[in-house]
């Protein structure tokens, strides 16, 4: 496990140094071709800001994985595996990557981007990255390629798109993949079984590590600051998915630990802040007899800052949100609480906390 951590640590600084290299040339092309994300009154920023930090993650995170496998090259120790299904995956990822940039670029239409989600999504049952197991949730286990295929995909079109619509104050959506990755990557290196899942994960959170310093300290008055925009919080989402996934899939060859043997929940329990949020919204949406893709100010970064809160505040708030749930459900699995009552215990305590937050004033819904 210490040789993993040691190659994904270096997976990692390269892609930092990568992004941190080159994001100035990235905020430079974007204030030259006015690639700006556009304030209105849905959005709290009031600025114009360029929204094209996203593009360097796909390419920065490729080049400190394969940078750090050249460095392993030799170390029998380390097992890299790949599969023609790993080519599916790659495909898959190239494509979500380019909707994001076309998005950001030319804007796309919200159901044409779902339709290529949904697309790019089929390709985890079809790489043999599927929801196999229930791990005994409301007395579930085994499931049927026939039924964890259309979950698997269901689930994928959640996390992208949670990820996708939480990203709306500064730091938010990379500080929380930040904190998803740290722990899938000690969690795979904990696997032992390949290196390329936490070379991946440390590769992605090097180049977020180095877009959140633009994101959330960078100053529009010195041209420092940029948004991810779709091509980095699509990606974000569908590599998030990915390795949540395949953490979750039941595989008699993992190592049997107290992690392993609780995968679903496990990753599930990582999710929990920016899919719940989704779910809320989108119930709240269809309670008003409105599409649940049409923009309104109900997530939960806007509800904090209807209460009062300063967009820090804001962000710290939810993060800390997101450490209290990965440390309660824990304990509880440790007490020995099954995953059913665990899960409604989350629902319970998610709803809760959306009872003590409610502004004291209400909040503009409509864009």
């Amino acid at each position: 496990m210490q040789t993993f951590l040691h190659y994904s640590f270096l997976s990692g600084l390269y892609s930092f140094l990568l992004t941190l290299i080159i994001m100035p040339l990235v905020l430079y092309l974007c204030k030259k071709h006015h690639i700006y994300d556009l304030p209105d009154s849905r959005k709290v920023h009031s600025n114009l800001t360029p929204r094209l930090g996203g593009l360097l993650f796909v390419p920065a995170t490729a080049f400190g994985t394969l940078l750090s496998i050249v460095c392993m090259t030799g170390n029998q120790e380390m097992l890299l595996q790949f599969h023609a299904a790993s080519l599916t995956m790659a495909f898959g990822t190239v494509i979500i990557y380019l909707i994001g940039i076309i998005d950001d670029l030319t804007g796309m239409q919200a159901n044409y981007k779902f339709l290529i989600q949904i697309i790019t999504s089929s390709f985890f049952p079809l790489s043999g990255i599927w929801i196999n197991n229930l791990y005994g949730v409301c007395g579930v286990y085994a499931l049927p390629f026939w039924v964890g295929a259309p979950l698997t995909v269901f689930l994928a079109l959640l996390v992208i798109n949670a990820l996708n619509l939480i990203d709306g104050i500064d730091g938010l959506s990379s500080g929380m993949t930040i904190v998803m990755l740290s722990a899938l990557t000690w969690l795979f290196c904990l696997d032992g079984r390949s290196a390329i899942f936490p070379l991946f994960s440390c590769g992605l959170i090097g180049s977020l590590a180095a877009f959140f310093l633009f994101n959330k300290f960078g100053s529009n008055r010195r041209g420092t600051k940029i948004f991810m925009g779709d091509a980095g919080s699509l990606f974000l989402g569908y590599a998030i998915s990915y390795l949540c996934i395949k953490y979750a899939m039941a595989d008699s060859s993992a190592p049997d630990n107290f992690f392993s043997r609780n995968g679903l929940l496990v990753a599930y329990t990582l999710l929990i802040v920016p899919v719940f949020d989704l779910i809320r919204v989108a119930f709240g949406r269809l309670f008003k007899r409105r599409g649940i893709f049409s923009p309104d100010k109900t997530h939960i970064h806007h509800i904090l800052m209807a209460r009062g809160l300063s967009m820090t505040a804001t962000l710290l708030v939810i993060l800390a949100f997101q450490l209290f749930f990965i440390g309660l459900n824990f304990v509880l699995l440790r007490a020995g609480l099954g995953i059913t009552w665990i899960f409604l215990a989350d629902v319970v305590l998610f709803a809760a906390f959306f009872a003590v937050f409610r502004p004291y004033r209400p909040y503009p819904e409509k864009a």
